[in-house]
């Protein structure tokens, strides 16, 4: 069974180019190492119809982002459910929740334990490509909620209470094998 044509299931992992804030104003800012914020994900998906499909996926991802000059990153269980429709060839587009769990926030060597909400909601839609049982796709993801982790900097002296916008913003890109 194919990928794109019917029913299947398999497996999937790529990179994620990860912001905080303003997507495109950190993109631009990061010009210089854009291999600063670059992460990965790998996990499981599903897919049942064709023309118009239903598609569960199950990931893990780690994910880094550069905030004032510092690594945040963070690692969480994602399961984005897609609605995806065939527009021309092998070329579909799709869109639909993403479910987030985080595992472990840390900030340049602080754990940071105060973070909001571990559970957030996001919005993922892009387009995908598919070959027989190779398919590849590219999309945006972004948090819905606003999710701050709070961690206290003691290197400045007085103990500064600091906070993070935790909502995932980033681009996507993945290859994906039916089995």
């Amino acid at each position: 069974m194919t990928a794109q044509n019917g029913n299947s299931f398999g497996i999937k992992g790529g990179l994620n180019y990860s912001a905080n804030g303003d997507y495109f104003e950190s993109a631009s800012a990061n010009a210089k190492n854009p291999d600063r914020n670059i992460g990965y994900h790998i996990g499981l998906f599903g897919k049942i119809g064709n023309r118009l499909y239903l598609k569960p996926e199950l990931m893990y991802t780690a994910t880094r982002s550069d905030y004032y000059s510092d690594e945040f990153s963070v690692k969480k269980i994602d399961a984005p459910v897609l609605v995806g429709v065939k527009i021309l060839g092998p070329v579909s587009v799709f869109a639909g929740p993403s479910f987030q769990y985080l595992l472990d926030t840390e900030f340049e060597g602080i754990e940071i334990d105060n973070v909001e909400d571990d559970f957030s909601v996001g919005l993922n839609f892009g387009i995908g490509l598919s070959f027989n049982n190779i398919g590849i796709d590219l999309r945006y993801e972004r948090g819905f909620s606003e999710n701050e982790a709070t961690f206290i900097d003691t290197n400045i002296g007085a103990g500064v209470v600091s906070r993070i916008d935790t909502r995932p913003d980033q681009l996507i890109l993945s290859l994906s094998l039916a089995l």
